[in-house]
């Protein structure tokens, strides 16, 4: 629609002629989900139930806090770690969180109370060793 809308013409009338010649060129057929209901539409008291639907259509998740997503990623660390080919890949993936983590602590992030500390590298490569 790249159209202007000519000077002189309301806007609601400009609007429907567009409308009406996309209809009518079919371009609003074979649209997804047409003719279906909308799904989650009963869903009562979640004000946000599309934002969340259109979320997990495209595969994303909710935005955390700072302080949780740092929380998250340090458990995605240590299973990232358990399943290292080598003790130096260990190392390396707990030293990032931990720098991280260190980071955090010093500068603070918005968000729930942190409760997180560095990881003790050598108790990580110890258990790592164990599993193999």
């Amino acid at each position: 629609m790249t159209e202007r809308k000519p000077l002189g013409m309301p806007f609601e009338t400009w609007v429907d002629r567009q409308i009406r010649e996309a209809e009518e060129r079919g371009e609003f057929d074979n649209l997804p989900g047409k003719g279906k209901p909308i799904p989650d539409l009963d869903k009562v008291g979640d004000e946000l139930w599309w934002v969340k639907q259109k979320l997990r259509g495209e595969g994303l998740s909710m935005p955390l806090p700072p302080t949780l997503a740092l929380r998250k990623e340090a458990e995605e660390s240590l299973e990232a770690a358990a399943k290292a080919r080598s003790e130096g890949e260990v190392r390396l993936i707990i030293n990032e969180i931990n720098d991280r983590i260190r980071e955090a602590i010093r500068t603070g992030l918005s968000g729930p109370p942190l409760n997180l500390m560095p990881f003790d590298v050598e108790r990580v490569v110890s258990e790592w060793r164990a599993r193999r």
